[in-house]
């Protein structure tokens, strides 16, 4: 509960977190120190912040966070999606939105009316939550990659996922990333993330990098692929014109959502 107080807020007062959990500040106090030995927060004078260890939240804490924009991309990458086409998804709650998305192409006509009989496509992917919520759907094909899941990500990480992937050429890769930045290219915090997401992105023809407005001109630890191997941005409404004239410089298209 606590880590979703601050999923919503990124800062939070012990008196304030007191009173939205019902309980003792004396208790909260001990649960902020507890979580900052795990590195899921970092405590304050008098609080807490998610700070710089916010990235390796668990996905489930994460999902909040912009939660309005997320949804926003997620339908505009399901615009780019035509029947039959073969799609990539990495891990994460941007391109968890953008599944729901080109899920939900599949139930409706193109007039909003019935079911579309005629839409299929099938979906490449190495997160688990994905996979999960698009197999109960009878239009759309799953394909998991191997590998060994990652708690944190729902991502299936290691050799085990290459070998698949090398098998496989995707129309178009919807790419989550931990930041983008117009020289640094697109990085992820988690090495073995980073590199079966660039193997995943070589496999496609068209790569569309999914990012929120906060993680423009942000850089990570592990290099995904460069600015150059990117096609397509989908971000946020918010983001900011100078940003975006970086990137379309390079010839990127951007897409504000």
């Amino acid at each position: 509960m606590l880590l979703e107080l601050l999923t919503e807020r990124e800062s939070i007062a012990v008196e304030d977190a007191a009173e939205r959990l019902g309980v003792s500040t004396a208790t909260v106090r001990r649960d902020m120190d507890h979580l900052a030995q795990q590195q899921l927060l970092v405590r304050t004078h008098g609080g807490a912040v998610a700070g710089n260890v916010s990235y390796d939240l668990p996905l489930r804490y994460k999902t909040a966070r912009h939660a309005e924009e997320k949804q926003r991309i997620g339908l505009a990458a399901a615009k780019l999606v035509r029947s039959g086409m073969v799609v990539g998804l990495n891990g994460g709650t941007t391109t968890t939105e953008a599944a729901r998305a080109i899920a939900v192409r599949g139930d409706a006509g193109t007039q909003g009316e019935g079911r579309n009989e005629g839409w299929t496509a099938t979906v490449v992917t190495n997160a688990l939550n994905i996979a999960s919520e698009l197999t109960v759907r009878p239009h759309m094909r799953v394909v998991v990659t191997g590998g060994v899941a990652r708690e944190k990500s729902y991502e299936l990480i290691g050799p085990l996922a290459s070998r698949i992937l090398d098998e496989l050429t995707l129309d178009v890769m919807f790419l989550g990333v931990d930041a983008l930045h117009h020289t640094l290219g697109a990085t992820a915090h988690h090495e073995v993330e980073a590199s079966i997401n660039r193997l995943m992105a070589s496999r496609a023809q068209q790569v569309v990098v999914l990012a929120d407005s906060s993680k423009l001109e942000k850089s990570a630890f592990a290099r995904i692929c460069h600015v150059r191997e990117i096609h397509t941005i989908i971000t946020g409404a918010g983001a900011p014109e100078e940003i975006v004239k970086q990137f379309e410089e390079q010839g990127v298209t951007v897409i504000r959502a």
